[in-house]
């Protein structure tokens, strides 16, 4: 039997579809809400999903008033669902190019805390979009933006280890609450950074969060391959998929996982309609069915290669109700989805290794 898929749903305000929060069924004046955001991961999480990803953006969404011009901080909302959820991974998008990785490291460690384990994150390369078609055409600029980012991680990486597990001693007896030898500097020297180190925060739960990325092409395969645990692709079909799972293995020897992205309509007289309000273009392909043809191309798609999906729902909460109340119970019919979580982890959600610590004795390169 092959090994069942990984699932998450990147949550997006009304949904993916620019013209969302005109349909009937969007919560549109909840957007800015935290109960709008919790009811979304709990809905997720009822249907035993790996992970749900959080989008966030350095500006306004492109486009004219006709679009959901505002948007809530990815990593924020996060934070303020984790202590009312119970298995669910929570993976928000962080911008690299416009926050320090320092700050990166305690906020999302923080995260793992507050979550008890559950905490990932996808680091974004922020442009404007004004000069995404002129960035896209100069190789070397896209090469320059990935470097910095590879950095970025990096550095949030090892500042996560800084900390050795038991670093925290409490003793009142002797005075000390942190063993001082078990913290350590990281002395990052690199072209965009310089840190010293170590973190503000003790090591993370799971040791290492879950790091996460989007790639469309070679440059950012390279770089997923390099810094990430899991990526998400966009083929055109199963055939491609195959292509791109060969080629992104080729470039590492870590344990990666592939997830492919996917925007879901799960009622394709809903999308018609949003279709004549305003044209639906995206860089990932779409799928306007049911649930029951849903699943087959997934499970389709998986024999290429992917471990897994990550689906965009094209509105909410309609299509993420479509998801976990017809999707899901498919795939659990045919074996390939689980019946319930078996871990409390997201790194244990995903059959990821335990993190080692590379600076604790013994400790090896997470």
């Amino acid at each position: 039997m092959s090994k069942p898929l990984h699932l998450a749903v990147a949550l997006d305000g009304a949904g993916w579809h620019p013209a969302a929060w005109r349909d009937e069924s969007a919560a549109t004046e909840e957007l800015f809400t935290p109960e709008y955001w919790l009811r979304l991961v709990r809905r997720a999480e009822s249907g035993a999903l790996d992970f749900v990803t959080i989008e966030d953006s350095p500006g306004l969404a492109p486009g004219d008033a006709g679009h959901v011009r505002g948007h809530l901080d990815a990593l924020l909302i996060a934070a303020r669902v984790a202590p009312l959820t119970t298995h669910i991974g929570l993976v928000p998008t962080v911008l690299t190019t416009t926050t320090e990785p320092f700050h990166v490291s305690t906020q999302v460690a923080t995260l793992d805390y507050l979550s008890t384990g559950r905490a990932g994150w996808r680091p974004r390369v922020a442009v404007d979009p004004a000069r995404i078609a002129e960035i896209a055409a100069d190789p070397a600029l896209v090469a320059a933006l990935f470097e910095d980012a590879a950095d970025h991680v990096e550095v949030v990486r090892r500042l996560w280890d800084s900390w050795e597990d038991d670093a925290v001693i409490r003793d009142a007896a002797s005075g000390r609450f942190v063993d001082r030898d078990k913290l350590h500097y990281i002395d990052f020297e690199g072209r965009h950074f310089s840190v010293k180190g170590p973190s503000i925060t003790p090591r993370p739960p799971q040791g290492q969060p879950v790091v996460t990325a989007l790639a469309h092409a070679r440059v950012p395969y390279e770089f997923a391959a390099a810094a990430a645990d899991v990526v998400y692709v966009t083929p055109a079909d199963a055939g491609h998929a195959r292509a791109i799972v060969e080629e992104v293995r080729t470039l590492t020897d870590r344990p990666l996982l592939v997830f492919a992205d996917l925007n879901v309509f799960l009622d394709p007289a809903r999308k018609e309609r949003l279709d004549a309000l305003q044209p639906f273009t995206s860089d990932a392909p779409v799928y306007a069915g049911d649930p029951a043809g849903l699943a087959d191309l997934l499970l389709q798609w998986r024999a290429a290669g992917l471990d897994g999906f990550r689906l965009r729902p094209g509105v909410l909460p309609a299509d993420l109700d479509a998801i976990v109340g017809g999707l899901v119970p498919i795939l659990r019919e045919r074996g390939a989805f689980r019946t319930a979580y078996t871990s409390t982890t997201l790194r244990g959600h995903l059959g990821l290794p335990e993190a080692a610590n590379r600076y604790a004795p013994q400790g090896v390169p997470a």
